[in-house]
Parts: C-alpha cells; sequence; structure tokens
C-alpha cells in the first residue's frame, strides 16, 4: 500500500483516498454504513469526511444525519483513535440562518460535536466562502474553537483563489489561524476550478487539497457510454453533456486500463492523487463492494506517460459549470 501523505501543514496523513460520508443515513443506510467504515478502517483508511448539512437534500431529514451515523460507528467500533473526521460548517440554515456568522460557527460546531461524539473535530471546513461576514470575524471565531480545544484544524470548501489568498493573508499578519486543507470540486474533465491560480496557492502554501467530484458524477466510471445510458438516471443530465464534449477522455481511460487492469474509477482516482498540491481525493460508497473497488485507487501508480496522456484527453472539449455546493456534490461509484 502507498505510504501515506502529510495533509498540507496540518497534523494529519492519510492515505491518497478519504471516504466521504455524504450516503450515510441516505443512500446507505445504518447498518450499511456501518459495513462501509468497519471496511475502511480495516484497509487502512484514515480520514472520514462529512458535514452538518448531510442530508437535509432528503425529504423528512433536516441535517446531521451522516454525522449521527459517524458518530454512532465511532461508539460501536473503537476506531476514534485510528479514524479521523472532517466535518463542515456553512451551509446548514439554524437559528440565525446558515453562512459563516461567528455565533453560527459556534453553535453548529457545538451541534456537530454532540452528534459525533467527539471532543474535538480533527478537521473543520467552512463549508462555502460567505462574503457577508468580515474575513478576521470568520478566523476569530474558528480561533475561539481552536482554543477551547473543540476543533484541531482548519479548511476551507468551495473557496475562489482570491478569497483563500485574501484569508491566509489576513492570518499571517494578525496572528489567526490559517486553512490548512482546501476541498475543491477537481476531476478530469472539471479542471479549470482548482488547476491555476488555486492549485498554486496550495502547492505554495503547503495546503493540502481533497478533491470532491472525482468521478464526475459517475461518468469517469464509465456507466454512461451513450445518450440512453445518461437517460436512465437522473444524475445523468452532467454526463449527457460530457459524452458531447468529452470525447476522447473515456476512450483514453479504456486503454489505461487494459495496461494497468485497473477500473476506470481507480484510474480517475489514481489521477487527482498525482496532482500537484493533492493530498488524496475523496469518494463514497453505498456498498462493501463498491469501497474495495475504490481503495484499489491506493495502490494503483500510474506512469508519467499514463497521467500525461489522461491529461491531455481531459483536456480536449468543454467543461461545465460546477454544481451548486448547495447541491449534495460528492458522488458515489455507482
Amino acid at each position: 500500500m502507498n505510504a501515506n501523505r502529510a495533509l498540507g501543514s496540518s497534523d494529519l496523513v492519510t492515505p491518497p483516498l478519504v471516504l466521504g460520508g455524504n450516503v450515510f443515513g441516505w443512500t446507505a443506510d445504518k447498518a450499511e454504513s456501518f459495513r462501509i467504515l468497519d471496511r475502511f478502517a480495516e484497509c487502512g483508511g484514515m480520514l472520514v469526511d462529512t458535514a452538518d448539512v448531510y442530508s437535509a437534500w432528503v425529504p423528512g431529514h433536516a441535517g446531521g444525519e451522516s454525522e449521527t451515523v459517524i458518530g454512532d460507528w465511532l461508539a460501536a467500533s473503537g476506531q476514534r483513535g485510528k479514524v479521523a473526521i472532517a466535518t463542515k460548517v456553512g451551509m446548514l440554515a439554524g437559528e440565525g440562518g446558515a453562512g459563516l456568522a461567528p455565533a453560527r460557527i459556534a453553535a453548529a460546531c457545538d451541534a456537530s460535536l454532540r452528534r459525533l461524539g467527539v471532543e474535538r473535530i480533527d478537521l473543520y471546513f467552512a463549508h462555502c466562502d460567505d462574503p457577508s461576514v468580515p474575513q478576521a470575524e470568520v478566523l476569530g471565531a474558528f480561533q475561539r474553537l481552536i482554543e477551547a480545544g473543540k476543533v484541531r484544524n482548519l479548511g476551507a470548501s468551495n473557496f475562489k483563489a482570491a478569497r483563500l489568498k485574501s484569508a491566509l493573508d489576513l492570518a499571517t499578519r494578525e496572528g489567526l489561524p490559517h486553512y490548512r486543507v482546501l476541498q475543491p470540486e477537481y476531476n478530469l474533465v472539471s479542471r479549470s476550478h482548482f488547476e491555476g491560480e488555486l492549485q498554486d496557492l496550495c502547492v505554495t502554501h503547503n495546503i493540502g487539497a481533497v478533491p470532491y467530484f472525482g468521478l464526475a458524477t459517475g461518468f469517469l466510471t464509465g456507466k454512461y457510454r451513450t445518450a440512453e445510458d445518461a437517460a436512465k438516471s437522473p444524475r445523468g443530465f452532467k454526463a449527457a453533456g460530457w459524452l458531447k464534449t468529452k470525447t476522447a477522455i473515456l476512450p483514453e481511460m479504456d486503454r489505461v486500463a487494459a495496461e494497468t487492469g485497473a477500473t476506470l474509477s481507480q484510474i480517475a482516482l489514481a489521477w487527482l492523487a498525482a496532482q500537484p498540491g493533492v493530498t488524496a481525493p475523496i469518494a463514497s460508497a453505498t456498498s462493501v463492494t463498491q469501497l474495495d473497488e475504490l481503495m484499489g485507487c491506493i495502490d494503483l501508480a500510474l506512469t508519467r506517460d499514463q497521467i500525461d496522456r489522461l491529461t491531455a484527453a481531459g483536456a480536449v472539449g468543454a467543461e461545465q459549470e460546477p454544481l451548486p455546493p448547495s447541491l449534495p456534490d460528492k458522488e458515489t461509484a455507482e
């Protein structure tokens, strides 16, 4: 198995795969979620990613369902010392609404701690930028959580380069905590949201990127080969566009699969893990079988030629707009 990687300048390490928890309590019930988490830990997985808003988009859900399942698993499994937990604040509306107002951050953190059944969150993300709140107030609120022992490391999700840079500069200037991890949308066919200034910031400031949307809503698994395939799934509308514009990528992935014996999912995730600034992609699974396939990316070492060919093939054709960050944005391997 590939060696664990330092997660930017945080004090966390992880193999080159982070387990996405958006499906827990939603498309994976509690029993199946426990089996997935057990298997992830057994295979050496070290970081599970969730958010307080998971899965508020489901009728009858209020948010926090994923955190509750993970908390129940931590209590039952005894794996708290081996598996770190990342969660997020900013999208779930509570008293005072959503966003990153200091009072909202404080209340949301306490609620997440209760659901997770832990005393400290290992990695706490601002789930999205909130320009309505001065960055000094946001970072000050996070600083108070760190000083209280409730949060260990900070991350930023869905931040644009200019806003991330201004937050880093402010933190250095005012002695406030730094964002040490970035969670961007990034995959073989959606590149412009990360590559360029944002990626350069990560490399320069040793910020560990843990990209979501790594399988492009299933498009990079090969499940959508025709417009008819895409029409069979409510998630296929994005794939239908890529089938028209990104015509080079699946054939090239097929060639790499023939050369390596790996699945397309493993190839897509291994390509991400090989990119500068990227520590580990996030992927979620609704069964142990799916998880076992995804975990295979950890030991897949693509050659430089294969990486370059995939990079070139994925660059051909127009990109699509990212999904709004309020939508469930981390796909399963389905």
